[in-house]
């Protein structure tokens, strides 16, 4: 049987874990196809990658495509979201000098409350915060926005944003460039392995199901290769219900812990996929249970809404009209192909493109293409919702 090769682009980070395991479980041979997988070193040179068509498709942050529909950061390419690699799987950390004034603060790290955590991290704080995130449009960068700005800090006075890429995260911590950082897994368990820093909260805890990295491709190529975009859609589909279940979770971190991607011992990658983390150098052992998602939830449903929420709070930062930005980004995540590429394979597909986001309390049943899909839990700490048709 010959495969088709499609050259793909990835960041050293456990959740690049679905096109890593769809290539080395057999999930892209199912599909007639071998995922050439390239390691990038930072997302604005994988974002090059695949605007100059080095690679055809690569794991992505879920705001950059919506970025560039809006004109936004220099992109030489517009881009299509064919799928939601992973949910959530960030974390937010503080330097030393700062986990040492939340300590005597009396703060408990308890890992889990964005309150709290938000309101001495800000106590603490005897200057402007320097946080890095590793790129100015990401979901990183909007979560600690959207959290600090719900706390009463002016983001435009009282933070400075700095962009670092993932694997040098730890390093401008030790260094002082940063005080504070969010960033995905493993790089802030290696921050804390190494002494350099204390872990606050998990992304999640801003909001529960944020739409982190995205499979992306160049929109001509979604166009023109639909067939092979299902294909694809289909492999990643399969890896994200792999490393959904937690039996698999050990030899998913081996495989990634691998010189070839992450090259890091899979005891510290496993820490993310599991949730169960070490928040401090002393040892402190803290649970996230949902921590990452890959699967549960419809997690892989590129909804139109949430790239809408990353569009509108990018507008308003960059003084851009709303009602067209929100109209640019619908286009963006297509919720169209996915349904078309798993219909008939039993996958949960909503029979909407768009959804109230933040307005789940709970676990809920809702009406799917055929059979009701089961979504997780969708709220920000602050309790808002984003209603995409009032937004604007």
């Amino acid at each position: 049987m010959s495969l088709t090769r499609i050259p793909a682009g990835y960041v050293p980070l456990t959740d690049a874990a679905p096109l890593i395991a769809a290539q080395e479980m057999g999930f892209a041979a199912e599909e007639r196809l071998t995922l050439d997988l390239h390691r990038a070193p930072s997302w604005s040179s994988l974002r090059d990658m695949l605007a100059y068509g080095q690679v055809d498709a690569a794991q992505m942050l879920s705001p950059v495509p919506v970025a560039a529909a809006l004109g936004l950061g220099g992109a030489s390419a517009q881009f299509s979201v064919l799928s939601v690699l992973s949910v959530n799987g960030t974390v937010i950390g503080a330097g030393s000098r700062l986990a040492g004034r939340l300590t005597a603060a009396g703060h408990r790290f308890s890992f889990d409350d964005a309150v709290s955590a938000g309101q001495a991290l800000i106590a603490a704080s005897d200057r402007p915060l320097r946080i890095g995130v590793p790129f100015p449009f990401s979901m990183h960068a909007e979560l600690l926005t959207y959290w600090l700005e719900g706390l009463g800090l002016d983001t435009a006075q009282d933070i400075v944003i700095r962009t670092v890429p993932p694997p040098l995260m730890a390093r401008a911590i030790r260094s002082g460039d940063i005080d504070a950082f969010c960033v995905g897994e493993p790089w802030g368990s290696i921050a804390v392995e190494q002494g350099d820093g204390a872990l606050l909260l998990p992304g999640r805890a801003i909001w529960s199901f944020a739409p982190e990295k995205v499979l992306a491709v160049r929109s001509g190529w979604a166009e023109t290769e639909p067939a092979l975009s299902g294909r694809l859609i289909r492999a990643l589909w399969r890896a994200g219900r792999w490393l959904a279940d937690p039996s698999c979770r050990g030899l998913a971190a081996e495989i990634l812990s691998s010189r070839r991607y992450l090259d890091l011992p899979a005891e510290i990658i496993e820490r993310g996929l599991s949730g169960k983390f070490t928040v401090t150098p002393q040892g402190l052992q803290r649970e996230a249970p949902g921590f990452v998602g890959f699967h549960d939830g419809a997690a892989g449903y590129p909804w139109r809404s949430q790239a809408q929420w990353t569009a509108l709070r990018l507008a308003k930062r960059n003084g851009l009209d709303q009602q067209a930005a929100l109209q640019k980004a619908k286009h963006v995540f297509r919720s169209d192909l996915y349904r078309t590429a798993l219909s008939g394979t039993g996958a949960e597909l909503p029979g909407a493109s768009s959804k109230l986001e933040g307005a789940l309390e709970a676990g809920t049943l809702t009406a799917g293409e055929s059979d009701p899909v089961n979504l997780l839990p969708n709220r920000f700490f602050d309790g808002r919702v984003f209603d995409p048709l009032a937004a604007g």
